[in-house]
């Protein structure tokens, strides 16, 4: 086995056709497909990338690489494919370009001129669809200030109904103390009134005897009078 890596040390390196890739003849400058395998669990799908070969190395040798660049969504993406790779199903050339240059790295710093220059000529604008934990967020922060605005007028409320409360608590107080003010007055005037006819009565019984004696004393001294005047006539 040594023997023969030395005498053909590039014949078993890969399972690729290798006559089929040299055939192909990449140059940079050319527009390429690439079909690359991809693995997923027991699948394996093929994916395209298609871009432009900035740069071939090594020509056919069992290490050639080539580069391809592709802009997707104004976005530059290389890759660099071996050309033995088994990972590579096929390679297509959809355009043949003619370049003076082997290396076309100066495209980079072309393509971010041509960016800059869109750029400033771009206007800067805010635009974006509403999310929804945003959306959310502000449902929650309305209820949030609705529970809130509710709480505060329940406790205006209360605060009102337990100040009108007082008020008419001091107000019955109030009626309660002047009725109990007025009660004792009535009862004192009732008892003026029950004492008075008494000592009205003892008033009059008292102002009756001396107009009695008065009489009296009046028909005494009629009766003297009388006597006297008989007196002075039967003398006379």
């Amino acid at each position: 086995m040594n023997l023969d890596l030395q005498q053909n040390p590039i014949k078993d390196f890969t399972s690729v056709n290798q006559e089929e890739r040299k055939k192909i003849r990449i140059k940079s400058g050319d527009t390429v497909k690439v079909w690359i395998k991809i693995k997923e669990k027991d699948k394996v799908r093929l994916q395209a990338f298609e871009g432009l070969v900035l740069s071939v190395k090594h020509g056919t040798e069992p290490g050639a690489t080539f580069t391809v660049r592709k802009v997707s969504n104004g976005v530059g993406i290389e890759k660099i494919f071996p050309l033995y790779s088994p990972n590579i199903d096929k390679i297509e050339i959809t355009k043949k370009g003619q370049v003076r240059k082997s290396k076309l790295y100066y495209l980079r710093e072309k393509v971010a001129r041509e960016i800059r220059r869109q750029m400033r000529r771009a206007k800067i604008v805010s635009v974006s669809t509403t999310s929804d934990i945003e959306e959310n967020e502000k449902k929650i922060k309305e209820a949030e200030q609705m529970k809130k605005a509710e709480e505060e007028a329940q406790k205006v409320e209360e605060e009102k109904r337990a100040e009108q409360e007082k008020v008419e608590a001091e107000k019955k107080v109030q009626e309660e103390t002047e009725k109990s003010e007025e009660k004792p007055q009535e009862e004192k005037e009732d008892e003026e009134k029950a004492e008075t006819p008494v000592e009205e009565e003892e008033e009059e019984a008292e102002t009756e005897k001396p107009v009695e004696e008065k009489k009296g004393e009046l028909e005494k001294e009629e009766a003297e009078k009388l006597e006297t005047e008989e007196d002075t006539e039967k003398k006379a």
